[in-house]
């Protein structure tokens, strides 16, 4: 009998390790990318699933409408956004590119 405790007692651990170190961080992530959409406005730069970085245009429901250059507008679905940028986090990207070497030294 006290084996079959002890195999209970590991199967427990397992499956409550297995909760710890992968649902739970999902469901965290899964909740953030909620509230992201939800707080999606017009004017707002934000990013894309695929590294679009763009401007929100129009949000219509489950679409939002982003102008990815000057006039361009382009309709994804709002899934599609992963972050919003804010202007501190646009700054720092900024100084990333500029800091890139363009190659001219060739």
């Amino acid at each position: 009998m006290n084996e079959a405790l002890q195999q209970l007692l590991f199967f427990a651990l397992l499956i409550g390790g297995f909760y710890l170190l992968a649902i739970r961080p999902q469901r965290a992530r899964a909740k953030a990318l909620v509230q992201v959409r939800a707080g999606l406005a017009e004017g707002s730069r934000v990013i894309t699933t695929a590294g679009i970085h763009a401007t929100v245009v129009a949000v219509e429901g489950d679409e939002v409408v982003l102008e990815i250059a000057p006039g361009v507008p382009v309709r994804f679905t709002s899934a599609a956004v992963v972050r919003v940028l804010t202007p501190e986090a646009e700054h720092v990207e900024q100084d990333v590119v500029a800091d890139e070497p363009d190659g001219s030294d060739r």
